[in-house]
């Protein structure tokens, strides 16, 4: 029997625009859940979900056919909207252009899920800048610092 099979794993990070540390403790489930919703909706697997009031970290596992900038955009804008209809923050919700993909093979998924689901305890020794650049340099992705997301002094 003729079929496709495939293990496409991709660790995606976005951050709110402008890097403001809006995501509360008391919806952030709640959000998280959501874009679950998103992603098994278009038929892509979650793995992993969290983040920090800033940004946030998604594990998932892909089918072929997934077209990742699609998927990035019907995420960020739905649970835009989501954030916005529930008015759960004090000024109009956004998350920032731009996005980080990262693939990683079977055998790490463990360790990624690991490190999304422990951003907390993560980010108490590492800034989010610097987690990000340190996956564009882990990753050898070139890149320019103006075209990166806009970061707060």
């Amino acid at each position: 029997m003729a079929g496709t099979y495939s293990q496409i794993y991709i660790h995606l990070v976005f951050a709110v625009q402008n890097r403001e540390s809006v995501i509360q403790p008391s919806w952030e489930e709640e959000l998280y859940k959501y874009i679950t919703g998103i992603v098994q909706n278009k038929n892509q697997k979650m793995l992993a979900i969290n983040g920090m009031p800033d940004h946030a970290h998604l594990l998932l596992n892909l089918r072929p056919s997934c077209c990742i900038a699609d998927l990035v955009r019907e995420t960020k804008k739905s649970s835009t909207a989501w954030i916005n209809d529930k008015k759960l923050t004090p000024c109009k919700f956004n998350w920032q252009e731009g996005y980080g993909a990262f693939s990683h093979g079977h055998g790490s998924v463990p360790k990624v899920i690991e490190y999304v689901m422990n951003q907390k305890e993560h980010h108490r020794h590492k800034t989010f800048q610097e987690e990000y650049l340190s996956f564009l340099e882990r990753f050898d992705i070139p890149h320019q610092d103006e075209y990166l997301f806009r970061w707060i002094k």
